[in-house]
Order: C-alpha cells, then structure tokens, then sequence
C-alpha cells in the first residue's frame, strides 16, 4: 500500500577525502628521482535534485541516513585518488529544506533543480604537491578532511494556484473530482482525504491546478486534528476556495461559523517567508499571509432542499463580507463553470502580477580585505589554568589535514599557523610560553602547548626525512644541574674504586693502595651518602659519601687531584 509522506527528518554525511601519498621515484641509475606521491580524491558530496517524477518522502522516511562515496587515496608515480562520486537524492516538486532549528535553506520548486545538503572531504595533497625550491623532497602528505554531516528537514508543499479548504465532509474532495480528472477517495464520514489531493483545471484557455487540502477543525494550527500536518500545502496557492456545507446534520453548525473558524485557522498559521524561492517563478505569495489571499467561498450541496435554504440564508451575510459566493453541486455539477473561470480569473490575475521583472539591482562587488583575520583567538581558562582558544576555517582545516606522527608534517602546520598571524596574535593578547593552546571546538579540538620558539623555515633546515629538527631537545642544561651531573659521575667514580678496592683485599697477595708508612688509614666517613653546599648556593648530593676525603681513604694524591678534575 502507497502511503503519502510530506516531511521527514534526512540525516547526510558527505564522502571523506582521500588521503595523500608520501612516495619517492626509484628508477635505476636516478637515485634522486624526487618525490612523485599523488594527492588523494575529493569525497563526493549528497545533493538534492527535483525529479518530477516522484511525488512523495517515503524513500527517505524508510532510509533516512545517506552518505557519499569516499574519495581514492593518493599512490606512487602520480596518481591520484579517484574522486568521489555525487550522490543524488530525488525529491518531489516543492520540496523545502530546513535545518533542525526550522530555518529555510531552499525551497526546490523547477524540475532540475539542485542543492548541496553536505559537502563532500577535501583530498590531501601528496609530497610532490608539497615540494618547492627550499622544500624539496618532502617526507610528509596530508590527509583528507571528513565529509560534512548534516540534519536536515525535508517538508513537501503541494505546488497549486487554488487550495480548497473547508471543515471535513465539506465536499472537497467531490469537488475537485467533478472538475477535474482527479479521482479521490470520496465516502459519507470525516477525516476521509488523509493526503492533498491535486486535480487540473481547464477554464477556457486557462489551465491550473486545485489542491484538495484535508479538513480543517478549529485548533488546527496548533495541533489538533489533521489540518496542522497539511497548512503548508496551502502556502503556494495564490487564491483560496472557501467549501461551506449548507446541508450539515450537525446543529452546532453552520457556513457562517465554519467559515469564521477556518479563518481563524488560517490566520493563525505562519507561512514560511523565502524570498526568490516557493512555487512560482519569484514566489512573493509566500509571504502573504493565507487569511489576506484573494478567496472565493462556495456553498456546496445545494442540491439538497435543506441546502438550497441555508444558501439562500447565508449569501446576503457573505455578500456584505466582501465575498463571491457561488452556489454549486459536486453531484449534479451546478454551479461549477462560473466557479471555474472565477477561479481562472484569480489565477490570470496572480501570474500576471509575476511577470512583471522587477528593475534590476545593481551588483556590487567588495574585494576582501588584504587585513580580515582568517581566525579568532579567545582567553578562557580550564581547571585554573589559562587556555586560549583558536577558532577559525582555515587552522581547524589544517589540523584535520595534519598526521601527528610525523614531525615533519607537524613542522609543516607550525609554519602555516605562523604565517597566517596565529603567533603574532597570542603574543599580542599576552600568551605565555608553555600555557595551553586549543584549535577547534570543545568536541573536537586539538589540544597543544604553546612554544614560540618554533618559528617557521623547516625549508632551511638539514635532516632526515620525516623529521623536524626544530622538534628536537635543544634546550640547554642549568648550572645546578651541570654540577649535580658532575657530582653523580664523580661519587659513581667512588663507588667503583671502592668496589675495586674491596675484590683487591680480598684476594690473597693482592697489592693494595696504603700511604707512605704502609698502615691503613681509618675512614673519616662510613660512606653514608652526604650532601654539599657549593660557594654558589648549589647543593650536590653525593650517594656514596664526600669525594673530598679520598687522601684519607689510602688512594694516592694524584688520584684523588685527578678525580677531582
């Protein structure tokens, strides 16, 4: 069974990009073929494309997830990644995008029309792409972006010049029927339309569309009943039909109050106001409110003796309202010539109105500023500590692109982020050394410490490829530490000769080191680690007890004076 389904909720995500190759030429007898790794290919993105053909959402309400084709990564010798291929999304005639917030992004109307929903990754460029005078033989590729993800709304509006509105079993659905080829399902109790129904009207010349929209109740614009799933199809009618039922069996009712409950409605729906974009060629109707369109009321079953009296009640009243009232039969077909070139009239009225091209705009064009920031830098603070926050196309692309593994490529993002002023701009609102740098959101940023010593010139600098020598530890010891080096080598000095000292005795014969009288002097120490004050404030921790008593240990002068040295 076909269902009709008018707004669905799309889910898209565009295909990733490739990533690009890192490959060096080998050819025998070229040993310094350079570098030859093509780039990666484009992800293909997801489109939406009006197909006159397909008349409903329901594809989409049963698969609402859609995703593009990833692009090729990049190879040796050149060759580049395939790109990927766009994947087209039919949608029906009226189809209008919103985002989840409720704002239009477009409003698709001519067969042929398209729109970007996600854009599909950018390809990373391989090393040959990377190369350059100074940079010759890179060591590194970038690496495609995702694609993008998106949440949109999709809701059909029916694309018709008149709309039949009117309380259920009003007779609309009969009525557009017996004047079109339309053929609806029609029966003796309410609710029966569950979706608009669209018939084609000759009047003379003039051809146009009907909507059959279903029945409205008092509440409808706030949720009640079904006419607050179908306002919308009213939204690109330029006139209305107001379908009264003079021959209602419901006491409570009468065209009159009908007539003023479905005004209500219709006043207290927003259309969605798009300009330049709707179900005429410059749609201006759609910002016209649906209770100031041009409407006619039709006074429906007057076939009937109890209807023929209500419509002879009523008319005067309508009349006097500004109304022109005709009295019509769906079942004998009364009435429904003059209602259609009325209706024609209407019509000719609004298509001539939009043929008038307005006077042209002059177009002016700002070049950009040579000095607009391609970035934002912002202070915020986590757990105490400073962090600043960069945000910005162009570096989070960046980081998107860069393989952290490689400290070449790593070297490679530090010269772009200090050639496009990021550098300059954290010394200027006072970023320190070592303080937290983050670019990107919260979800999805990447998190580093800031060095400004790492300027940009990796061009100039010798070293394997891969690597960056600017990365490397360079930074130069203290004075505390130079002397607590040396303090370390000296005592572990100590602690060798001391064990050398103890294997000597040990052995029977064995010649030991004794002073000039040839007895063995007491150690002044029991070798318990101690610790030192030099004369300029540092202390030196010595594990295996003071060096300086060596004399009195038995070890000669000039090996005490050496270890000393």
């Amino acid at each position: 069974m076909a269902h009709f389904v008018d707004r669905v909720v799309l889910h898209t995500t565009g295909g990733n990009g490739g990533h690009g190759c890192v490959s060096v030429h080998r050819e025998k007898f070229k040993p310094l073929g350079g570098p030859d790794g093509g780039n990666g290919g484009d992800g293909g993105s997801v489109v939406l494309v009006v197909d006159p053909q397909t008349t409903t959402l329901l594809e989409y309400h049963h698969r609402p997830h859609r995703h593009g084709e990833n692009g090729g990564v990049g190879q040796g010798d050149l060759r580049h990644g395939t790109r990927g291929p766009v994947l087209e999304l039919p949608v029906p005639e009226g189809t209008v995008v919103k985002d989840r917030d409720g704002r239009v992004l477009a409003d698709l109307v001519e067969p042929g029309a398209r729109y970007t929903i996600s854009e599909g990754g950018q390809g990373g460029l391989g090393n040959a792409s990377l190369s350059s005078k100074k940079r010759k033989a890179p060591g590194f590729a970038l690496l495609g972006t995702p694609g993008e993800a998106n949440d949109i709304v999709l809701e059909l509006k029916s694309v018709a010049d008149i709309a039949l509105v009117g309380f259920p079993s009003a007779g609309k659905s009969s009525l557009i029927a017996a004047m079109s080829a339309a053929r609806p399902k029609i029966a003796d109790y309410p609710f029966t339309t569950l979706v608009p129904n669209l018939g084609v009207v000759e009047a003379g010349e003039t051809r146009f569309t009907v909507a059959d929209v279903p029945g409205l109740i008092p509440g409808a614009a706030e949720g009640k009943g079904l006419g607050h799933e179908f306002l919308r199809h009213v939204e690109r009618c330029a006139a209305l039909v107001h379908v009264l039922d003079c021959a209602s069996l419901e006491s409570d009712r009468d065209p009159l109050g009908d007539l003023d409950a479905i005004e209500a409605e219709l006043a207290a729906y927003a259309p969605d106001k798009v300009e330049g974009a709707g179900g005429t060629e410059d749609n201006s109707s759609n910002a016209v409110p649906l209770n100031e369109r041009p409407r006619l009321v039709a006074l429906n079953k007057t076939d009937l003796p109890d209807g023929a009296a209500m419509a002879e009640m009523v008319r005067a009243e309508l009349t006097g309202r500004g109304y022109r009232v005709f009295d019509v039969s769906a079942l004998n077909r009364d009435g429904l010539r003059d209602l259609g070139f009325a209706m024609a009239e209407l019509v000719l009225e609004a298509r001539a109105q939009r043929e008038i091209e307005p006077a042209p705009v002059p177009v002016t064009v700002r070049p950009r500023s040579v000095n607009r920031k391609q970035f934002t830098v912002t202070a915020e603070s986590k757990g105490g500590e400073p962090l600043w926050r960069v945000r910005g196309d162009k570096p989070e692309r960046w980081i998107l692109q860069t393989d952290f593994g490689n400290d070449e490529a790593v070297g490679y993002l530090a010269d772009r982020l200090v050639a496009v002023g990021i550098e300059d701009e954290l010394f200027k609102q006072g970023a320190k050394p070592g303080e937290a740098v983050v670019i990107g959101s919260e979800e999805d940023g990447v998190v580093f410490d800031w060095e400004p010593t790492m300027a940009a010139g990796a061009e100039h600098l010798g070293g394997p490829r891969g690597t960056d020598l600017r990365l490397d530890d360079h930074s130069r010891p203290t004075r505390a530490e130079k002397k607590q080096e040396q303090a370390d080598r000296r005592a572990a000095k100590v602690a060798t000769r001391a064990e050398m000292d103890v294997e000597y005795r040990s052995q029977a014969g064995a010649p030991t080191k004794r002073k000039d009288d040839g007895a063995p002097t007491k150690r002044k120490d029991d070798g318990a680690p101690t610790s030192v004050t030099d004369e300029d404030g540092v202390e030196i921790f010595y594990p295996h007890g003071n060096p300086d008593d060596l004399q009195d240990e038995g070890f000669g002068t000039d090996e005490a004076e050496a270890d000393q040295r």
